[in-house]
């Protein structure tokens, strides 16, 4: 998937007006906040935004757009960022700042990073116990 090269740079040239957020992902970016994502681009190049529900109807009723589609899948809390406003970094920057401060209101979500390491652990331990078994 090759997301279009114009598109990605607009989307870093945005993420970069908040210094507090880190674009993450390779082939797919996005930003997070406490394991909440709240941004992202297609494989397109469509922006999707996070936003509350007052915020969200407000947005998708000013720039007539939809809520942000993903793998098929519509993101029900995501409004689609049209093109246009994409190319426009300091009107867009206000709705990014809007949907980072909601999801900071969010729930942290617990990390997976701890459990990961915790079942890896026990997937060697048991290798070992089962080599053990097996030479007596």
């Amino acid at each position: 998937m090759n997301i279009p090269k114009a598109k990605l740079e607009l989307y870093n040239k945005l993420i970069a007006t908040i210094p507090e957020i880190e674009r993450k992902g390779k082939a797919c970016p996005y930003t997070s906040y406490n394991g909440n994502m709240f941004s992202s681009l297609s494989s397109t190049g469509t922006m999707g935004l996070r936003l509350g529900e007052k915020e969200r109807e407000a947005f998708l009723s000013k720039f007539k757009t939809k809520l942000f589609e993903s793998y098929g899948a519509i993101m029900k809390e995501y409004v689609s960022v049209p093109d246009n406003l994409l190319e426009n970094t300091s009107e867009l920057n206000k709705y990014l700042k809007v949907s980072f401060e909601y999801v900071k209101s969010l729930k942290k979500k617990p990390s997976t990073a701890g459990s990961k390491k915790k079942q890896k652990a026990k997937k060697k331990a048991r290798k070992k116990t089962t080599k053990k078994k097996s030479k007596k």
